[in-house]
This record gives C-alpha cells, structure tokens and sequence, in this order.
C-alpha cells in the first residue's frame, strides 16, 4: 500500500541534534557575537552586519528546545533522531540521518531535514511501509523505509 504524505508539519520540541553539532553551534554562536567579528569581512559591513545578525537568530532558535543527542525509542519507526535505510522503486537504496541540516557536511552520513520532502514523507513510516512525495519539479517519488535505527547504534556500528 502506497501513502501519499502532504508533508503534515512536525511538533517535535525542537530540532534534533547530535551532540557535535550542538558544540559546533555553540562555538559559532560565541564567535559571531564576539566585538568586531564584522571588521574581517571587508568593505560592505552593513550587508556582513545584517547577515551575521540574521545567522545569529537562526541558531538561537535552532539551540532553543533542541533534543542534543538524545536517541528516540529503538522501536523501527522514522523519527528525527534515526538513521533510516530506504529504497527507491529504481532499486537504489540510500542510508541518512533524519535530522538538522546543520549535522551535513561534518559526519560520516548524509542528512536529510524532516522538513524536507523525504523527511515528511517518511515520518513516522515502518520498516516496509512505502511513501511518496514530490520533488520540486512536481513529480511523484515513492520510496520504501528498509530500517530506522537510532543515531547512536549507527555511530556504534561506524567505529
């Protein structure tokens, strides 16, 4: 049985993290309000200003409510938090973290948010269960959840 997710709008606490994200957040925080972070950008310091005003805001509000490293339930269901392996009906399977977009480029695994496409579509599916959801260019792709385990058994399984 195929769903078809609308991507319903999670109510989760606040953003998942991993707890090297939240100390690399943290350390940006702290280095963007330091007194005369604006002067190493160069001439056009009222764009840089309002830029580093804005990154400032999008990490307060990323750190406030976060769940830092804490696994949900080890019980098969896509959460952020877990790391999911799914299939496309091509046959290609892809391994990733479902959680904050602030984690991609500092691990070992791709992330995708849980506000993105395949993120609402997943969330909350089963092993076996089989979604859709469509990409930008208006097309339909279904996708099959193979496993859904907690971040820290994958890292576990990594080392």
């Amino acid at each position: 049985m195929t769903i078809v997710s609308p991507g319903p709008l999670l109510t989760s606490p606040g953003p998942w993290l991993t707890p090297e994200a939240h100390a690399r957040l943290v350390r940006e925080l702290a280095t963007l309000r330091r007194p005369g972070t604006d002067d190493r950008y160069g001439d056009d310091e009222i764009a840089h200003h309002l830029h580093r005003q804005a990154r400032i805001r999008q990490i307060e509000d990323m750190l406030r409510g976060a769940v830092v490293g804490q696994d949900p339930p080890d019980d098969g269901i896509a959460e952020p938090g877990m790391v999911l392996t799914v299939e496309y009906d091509d046959g290609d399977t892809e391994t990733f973290l479902l959680g904050t977009r602030d984690e991609a480029g500092h691990g070992d695994i791709e992330v995708y948010s849980p506000d993105s496409p395949l993120g609402r579509a997943l969330h909350g599916a089963k092993p076996g269960d089989r979604r859709e959801y469509r990409v930008p260019s208006g097309g339909a792709v279904s996708v099959t959840l193979l496993d859904a385990k907690p971040y820290s058994r994958h890292r576990e399984g990594a080392h």
